[in-house]
């Protein structure tokens, strides 16, 4: 698949060669007839040529060369089986074709279990409008039958039926009839030998009802997935409720548990990195991935599949594995929620624990306050940004934001330096939540300096505007740490050598907990947030 696929709600058909046979007409008989070169386009050579009458008598010969063909065209294998089957599903069908339209009314007294009733519309080349390579044809389709043209499936046998789809954004299906030598599926979403393949990709763009995921579609994505950890021995399948990894060779187990219901445009990714970030505060390596995927009712199979794929991708690229979970369609949740449980590893000796924090020691942060809130903001508010005159720009490269909340490079960094004593990654209720936990988990006081707490321009922007307290707001992609007064300089350059930006923002002091705040020297209160400031946009 080539873009994001949601819903289908109505399908489009070209006609010769699609609905039916593709030896119903060979167009090179009549290009050589009325002298159109072999690689040019029929109706196109036609609209060139100089003169009224030429163009006048060239079009006569082509409308009685498809009326002839028309009377002995046949259904296409599978034609009429498919119509049916997608009225059965109240999905809306049309014909879009660059033949005339008393050749297709022709043609269609040769099917027996279908006619032109069974249509919702039927556009050709004597409407208006240009049915194709342009996509205003299967724009003007879906305005036609009440769906947004990204719900509409294009099927077609020829290249200008992929162009027009893609034009029009429309999911696309090329039909690879036999004996065509010019067709390519580089570009369009699917790819099909016959037509009753359609009915599968169709399945998939339906509104699916409560309950689990139906098996057969789930084997059908596990089977896209490799399972190449040998630790793994029970790996995801059918009837396989749990899964089994082999930790033999490990000292110690390091277990983390998150949902994520922010950022749907991006969920996987905020899974399975917000979730590694927790693991390796502790030291650990993560190793194992599982995953339970709530999404509502009436959500389509290609969303299902799209976030279980990025699952997968987002698993690999940081040498995690996606060894198991549970996947449901439920009325409990009216978005998507992927609840994410990461396992990691890591030797006793190794092992970070806030318990460890001294007093003098020195707290450092990663980046800046509010990193993956500025994220969601730009990617699930951006109209709203947009309409209270933040440049365009601004959004899209703070939508950009995500790539940077991960915080395993600086926190690997962090653990090669001996004075490291504890670190704690800053999530729901932002820094100012982030810091009263790690007080509270180190049983020690903390005093920061306010001015030494970086944020992003366009973070203060965004927060200005929207009235949030960035102090407040979700913020995974900053990292903690807390390290002895003696190695506090050397992790500072080591982690900016690395590109990572990091401030010395407080210290650590006696015993208890709590967050002394300063500002200019004088005492000043350390905000608390009941909920995260994010949810005052939902």
């Amino acid at each position: 698949m080539k873009k994001p696929l949601r819903y289908i709600k109505a399908v489009l058909f070209d006609f010769d060669g699609t609905l039916t046979r593709p030896d119903s007409l060979d167009l090179s008989i009549i290009k050589t007839k009325i002298g159109c070169p072999a690689d040019n386009l029929l109706l196109e050579y036609i609209d060139s040529l100089p003169f009224p009458d030429q163009r006048e008598k060239a079009l006569q010969a082509v409308d009685a060369f498809e009326l002839s063909a028309a009377a002995k065209a046949k259904p296409n294998t599978g034609a009429e089986d498919l119509v049916r089957f997608l009225q059965n599903l109240s999905i809306r069908v049309g014909i879009i074709t660059r033949n005339s339209r008393q050749s297709v009314l022709r043609a269609l007294k040769n099917f027996r279990r279908i006619d032109l009733n069974d249509f919702d519309l039927v556009i050709t080349r004597d409407d208006p409008i240009n049915p194709k390579p342009s996509g205003d044809g299967i724009r003007l389709a879906a305005r036609h039958m009440n769906v947004a043209a990204e719900e509409v499936l294009m099927v077609g046998d020829y290249p200008m039926d992929i162009e027009a789809g893609i034009q029009a954004g429309a999911i696309t299906v090329l039909l690879a009839n036999p004996n065509r030598i010019d067709l390519t599926d580089d570009d369009s979403d699917f790819s099909i030998d016959n037509l009753s393949q359609v009915k599968n990709i169709v399945r998939m763009g339906l509104a699916l009802p409560g309950g689990k995921l139906p098996n057969d579609l789930l084997a059908q994505f596990l089977a896209d997935f490799e399972f190449e950890d040998s630790t793994v021995l029970i790996k995801p399948a059918i009837g396989e409720d749990t899964a089994a990894v082999d930790v033999r060779e490990e000292e110690i187990l390091v277990l983390k548990s998150d949902p994520i219901t922010f950022a749907s445009d991006a969920i996987a990714k905020y899974a399975v990195i917000v979730n590694a970030n927790d693991v390796v505060t502790a030291g650990a390596i993560p190793r194992w991935f599982l995953t339970t995927l709530m999404f509502p009712v009436g959500t389509s199979a290609f969303i299902i599949r799209k976030v279980m794929e990025d699952l997968n991708e987002v698993c690999r690229s940081q040498n995690i594995t996606l060894c198991g979970g549970h996947t449901e369609i439920t009325e409990a949740v009216t978005r998507p929620v992927v609840t994410g449980m990461m396992v990691g590893t890591v030797e006793r000796r190794r092992l970070i624990d806030k318990r460890n924090m001294k007093a003098g020691d020195q707290i450092l942060m990663t980046k800046a306050v509010a990193v993956e809130g500025t994220a969601i903001i730009a990617r699930d508010f951006g109209d709203r940004l947009a309409n209270i005159g933040v440049p365009a720009a601004d959004i899209e490269n703070c939508r950009g934001f995500l790539d940077k909340i991960s915080i395993l490079p600086e926190a690997a960094l962090a653990l090669n330096v001996s004075g490291t004593s504890a670190m704690h990654d800053v999530t729901e209720g932002g820094l100012a939540t982030a810091l009263a936990e790690l007080s509270i988990a180190g049983n020690h006081r903390i005093r920061v300096d306010m001015e030494r707490i970086p944020i992003f321009p366009e973070t203060a922007k965004f927060c200005g505007l929207l009235k949030l307290d960035p102090l407040g707001l979700i913020g995974s992609g900053s990292l903690l740490i807390c390290c002895r007064n003696y190695a506090a300089k050397q992790l500072v350059q080591n982690i900016h050598k690395s590109g990572i930006a990091v401030s010395i923002i407080g210290e650590v002091r006696e015993a208890g907990s709590g967050i002394e705040a300063l500002r200019q020297h004088q005492p000043v209160p350390w905000p608390q947030f009941a909920v995260d400031e994010i949810t005052r946009l939902f």
